[in-house]
Parts: structure tokens; sequence; C-alpha cells
């Protein structure tokens, strides 16, 4: 009887599992779909793809693109140059070293934070997940660390998730780079800045962060990007950004889904 060839039988093994994953993957979306047709995640219009938006819903949302200020990420009427600034970066630089902004906090994307806030819509955080991607690729390539804004614990138990950490998480996973949500805590609950002025919220944020002191060696030296859901005065972001300088990051980028100015303050 002629010997089997084993090696022979395991290339031709490992060359077919490939082509087997793919179609059992096929199968199951196929599966999936039949059972849980995919639909807009905001109208619930019917669609031939999972975590995504209807092209209507899709223009309903006010993306930032460029032009855009290097260093506070809002936009600009006209392109400077290679490197923009705005003259609001310029009269008032921040704490943190640049930012970025997926798009305004108004019209379908305010309705979907809400809903991942305050309705547990989890099925959200892929699409949001790629928005951050595409918003922050320049700063998280200068990257080491993903830190999310935390909650207090208060609003943590009350809320049972920290979006910013599931946003985080999702973030980490498309960029490559690691996440540490442990890290930087905040010391004391602060009151809801919705309505709040530019200067209390401030005051309402002021010394509200820390990094805990047996992990600072995870901070220390690292360049950050620091991650959470609404930017508007920046209040919140730049009191994270001093715990962290105070804890020894080299730089803060701030990454956030959406920018609320005027009358589409957020909290």
């Amino acid at each position: 009887m002629p010997s089997r060839d084993f090696k022979t039988d395991d290339a031709v093994s490992s060359s077919t599992r490939p082509r087997l994953r793919a179609r059992l993957r096929r199968a199951w979306s196929g599966l999936s779909d039949l059972i849980l047709p995919p639909v807009c995640l905001s109208c619930r219009e019917p669609m031939t793809a999972h975590d995504t938006l209807c092209a209507t819903c899709w223009s309903g949302i006010d993306f930032i693109r460029p032009p855009i200020c290097d260093r506070l990420g809002i936009p600009l009427p006209f392109a400077t140059g290679d490197i923009s600034l705005s003259a609001a970066a310029m009269a008032d630089p921040p704490v943190y070293d640049r930012a970025r902004t997926a798009a305004h906090y108004s019209g379908i994307m305010r309705r979907l934070i809400h809903d991942l806030k305050f309705h547990d819509r989890d099925d959200l955080v892929g699409l949001m997940g790629t928005w951050l991607m595409d918003a922050g690729r320049d700063i998280l390539a200068q990257s080491d660390l993903i830190v999310p804004v935390p909650l207090s614990r208060s609003r943590l138990l009350r809320r049972r998730f920290n979006q910013s950490t599931r946003l985080g998480g999702d973030l980490a996973r498309r960029s490559g780079l690691p996440m540490d949500a442990l890290s930087l805590i905040r010391l004391r609950s602060t009151a809801s800045q919705v309505g709040l002025s530019r200067s209390e919220r401030e005051a309402n944020v002021r010394g509200a962060f820390a990094v805990r002191e047996n992990r600072r060696d995870r901070i220390d030296g690292r360049r950050i990007v620091l991650v959470d859901d609404v930017s508007t005065t920046g209040a919140t972001v730049c009191a994270a950004t001093r715990a962290l300088r105070r804890a020894g990051a080299e730089s803060v980028a701030v990454l956030t889904l959406a920018l609320a100015t005027g009358d589409g303050l957020g909290d």
C-alpha cells in the first residue's frame, strides 16, 4: 500500500480552510439577514447592509470636513496653507495639542448620540467607530494610547455603561492602538453641563479628574488620544488633559463624535 504524503495533505488542508471559513461566514451572514434584516440605524428603512444609514439619513448629518483648524479641529471658511489655524486657536490656545471631531451636534447626529447614551443603542457603536476613525486618522497615526473620558461612579451606575469607553474600544479595534479605561478617573460627580456658560462649565469640572497613582507609569511619556462623545466649550476635555499631563503624558489629542455650538450645546 503506498504511503500517504502527510505534508501534502496538510498543505491541501491548510489551503482549503480559508475557503471553508469564507463559505461559513457567507452562510451565517445570509441566515442572520433572514432573522434580522438590515435596516437604517436611524429611520429603520430596509437596507442591503447592516450598521449603516440610508442615503437620506446620511445626508442629514453635518460632517466636519477640511479645511479645518489644525489645533481645534473646527471648520474654516477656506484653507490658508498646509497647516491652518483659526483665530480662536491663536487667541486662546487650548491645553490639549490637537482636536478632531466627526460632525456637528445637530439633527440626526444629535438623536443618534442620545440613543446611544440613554436608550442602550449599542448597535450604533460600530458606525460611530468608523466616523471617529475617519475624523481622527491623522492624530491616531501619531498616538500610543486611547483613553476615554470617564464618568463619575454615580452616573456610571445610573447609565450602566460609559459611552466614551464603548466608542474608545471600537476605535482601539479599528486602529490597533491599546485602550486604557482605568487610569484616568473622575474624582467627583459634576452637575450636568447643559445650559451652563463657558466659565460655569470650566468651574464645574475644575479638578474633577486625576490619574490613579498606581497607574501613572501607564500614562507617563505616552501620546494620548482622549475620546469623548460631544465637545462643547472644551471644558471637560481640558480638565481631563490637565490630569493626564500631570501624570507625564507627552501629548494629548482630543477625538470626539460631535461638536456642539450655540443652541446645540450638549451635555
